[in-house]
């Protein structure tokens, strides 16, 4: 047997000591900045989609004929707040612009804005016709008319 004496497992150097919690203090900032940018894209993200969802539900609307205040009431339901609305009827489609500016909080909103249009086309108006009878715009899914109709 060996009468060689193991020696204790050495620290690393004092002068070593306190280096990770220097990186970690140094790396933090940017680890908050890089979280804070990911949660400002998902931010926008979702105000873009609530936007075009808006913009759809107002096409739709103002394509079917609903007066101007119906059709801003339908969209401010499904709107992101301090949505700004656009509607118009050109080419025989309407169109709705919805455009949000994107908040990061409660209290902070981003100098971006995030925007959704949607264009459908105008529906006949039923008045026009005789009651029951059906227009171009009343094909069955497919554009294909029923068998009976001429």
């Amino acid at each position: 047997m060996s009468s060689r004496r193991s020696s204790p497992m050495r620290c690393r150097s004092t002068a070593d000591r306190g280096g990770v919690t220097a990186e970690t203090a140094a790396a933090l900032p940017s680890l908050v900045l890089v979280l804070g940018v990911a949660l400002a894209a998902v931010q926008a993200g979702a105000v873009h989609v609530a936007c075009v969802d808006s913009a759809r539900v107002g096409a739709r609307a103002l394509a079917r004929g609903d007066p101007e205040a119906a059709v801003r009431a339908a969209v401010a339901r499904t709107a992101p707040e301090s949505a700004h609305v656009v509607l118009s009827q050109d080419g025989g489609m309407a169109r709705v612009t919805v455009t949000a500016p994107v908040p990061l909080g409660p209290l902070m909103e981003l100098p971006i804005e995030a925007e959704g249009t949607a264009a459908t086309p105008l529906e006949a108006l039923r008045d026009a016709r005789s009651p029951g009878a059906r227009g171009p715009g009343d094909a069955r899914q497919g554009g294909v008319p029923d068998a009976g109709a001429e």
